[in-house]
């Protein structure tokens, strides 16, 4: 390597740059010019290894990192391949909303053959997709355009896996095998395998994806939400007080926890009669805010403008959640932030490995007042279980254990990529496939919106 640099250096530009550097530093003592001149020696021979990488991110949304999870997990990506020396385009359909993260996005237009061009010139190195329509929607634009930009798709969470557990939820019954392979898991798996890496938030669904569905691992990576600076809680048992609630209600799982909430508060209020449960949340419509009521200590507040400072002022979140997927931000947040839980199977799957909870898990309602009266009243069981979080976070969501890992994985796929999706076969079938029906159903809404 150095000598490639040595070779290098004697070309016209590097010569130049070290005369201008020598007459710059020419009045200097003889020592400290030999040392000026060996350090810029060094630093024009990295100068020329550093590779400034493109990555496109097809958005549906904007992020939201302040009301969603998904927002919120964007912005760690972003940051992650900020951190990697990647100049970043943002491209959604999207408009922006009151709540959006403030970067800056190129508008695209759904079925129009724009995008070609567009992509064509920005020729990414990566391209990210932030769910499986995107990459149903673009994918095969991508491909056709850009063919040797890595494709990766952020799962968030498998959509396939929450709507099976929608549907059993709704009819009162456990999941089964049928509600899993539903069309959302068609529509979901043939994006995964059309992607050169899926990225996968939750163990669980990691799991689920290799040992049930017999997924390649070498196409998916394990990568939960990153957390960095990682402290121990500040405000004290005694300075909190109430019951907290929180969930974007865009999102269908936490409209029926706080329905959930609403069936058993009065249990709960019947033995801390002092005590109030305060619903936090995005898009809070019309009938999340009929269930307020101040006589029951059943408040209804709507959006979180600061999650922090709210949650250092509650001593325990509820989150009874039925049904849903991939990992909880509001589960997340309260280990960040001090504040115990009481939550479902469900909420806290994928999010502890063996590690014991920062609060209880519990899904009768019989069990879950009881526990959340018992967390609410004994500081000693409060304070062990903000010591849990503290060892979830360290040993669960450190950035630390992820990063490195993460972008030899990515080092590894670039070198690779024709070997890498050779040996995803099934890949290339469905990419196949997708250029022939996909593409053409496309170009016809094209040619459609033309007249």
């Amino acid at each position: 390597m150095l000598k490639l640099a040595a070779r290098l250096e004697r070309k016209s530009f590097f010569a130049c740059t070290k005369v201008l550097l020598l007459v710059k530093i020419f009045c200097k003592k003889d020592w400290e010019r030999k040392a000026e001149i060996a350090a810029q020696n060094i630093q024009l021979r990295i100068s020329i290894f550093v590779i400034v990488k493109h990555l496109v991110i097809i958005g549906l949304v904007i992020p939201e990192p302040a009301s969603t999870a998904a927002g919120h997990r964007m912005m760690q990506l972003i940051q992650l391949f900020s951190e990697a020396n990647h100049k970043i385009t943002f491209l959604t359909a999207s408009n922006n909303i009151e709540f959006s993260e403030k970067i800056e996005i190129e508008k695209i237009e759904i079925n129009n053959e724009s995008f070609n061009e567009k992509i064509k010139k920005l020729n990414p190195d990566i391209v990210l997709f932030d769910r499986y329509v995107t990459e149903e929607q673009f994918g095969w634009r991508v491909s056709e355009n850009c063919p040797k930009a890595l494709k990766i798709i952020d799962t968030e969470d498998l959509h396939f896996l929450r709507e099976a557990r929608r549907k059993a939820f709704v009819e009162k019954r456990e999941v089964n095998n049928e509600d899993l392979v539903n069309d959302i898991f068609k529509r979901e798996i043939a994006s995964i395998l059309r992607c050169d890496l899926s990225l996968i938030i939750s163990e669980f669904e990691f799991q689920l994806l290799t040992e049930k569905f017999k997924i390649n691992p070498n196409i998916l990576f394990y990568i939960p939400f990153l957390t960095e600076k990682i402290e121990k809680n500040k405000t004290s048992f005694q300075k909190r007080q109430h019951f907290v609630s929180i969930g974007n209600f865009l999102h269908e799982p936490n409209w029926q926890t706080v329905l959930k909430l609403k069936s058993f508060w009065k249990s709960i209020r019947k033995q801390l009669p002092e005590a109030e449960l305060h619903i936090y949340g995005a898009y809070a419509g019309e009938k999340v805010f009929q269930l307020h009521n101040e006589k029951e200590g059943f408040l209804v507040k709507g959006r979180a403008d600061d999650v922090e400072s709210l949650f250092n002022q509650y001593r325990v979140l509820l989150a009874p959640i039925p049904f849903g997927a991939g990992l909880k931000g509001k589960l997340l947040e309260s280990m960040q932030f001090g504040l115990p839980n009481v939550t479902s199977s469900i909420g806290a799957e994928a999010m502890h490995q063996d590690l014991p909870w920062n609060g209880f898990i519990e899904d009768s309602d019989e069990n879950f007042v009881e526990r959340a009266v018992e967390l609410y009243q004994n500081e000693l069981v409060w304070d062990q279980a903000n010591n849990n979080a503290y060892q979830i976070l360290n040993e669960v969501f450190d950035k630390k254990l992820y990063a490195n890992q993460f972008w030899k994985k990515i080092s590894k796929i670039e070198n690779h990529l024709e070997n890498h999706r050779t040996e995803n076969y099934l890949g290339k079938i469905l990419q196949h496939h997708q250029l022939n029906s996909t593409k053409y159903m496309s170009r016809w809404i094209e040619e459609k919106n033309k007249k």
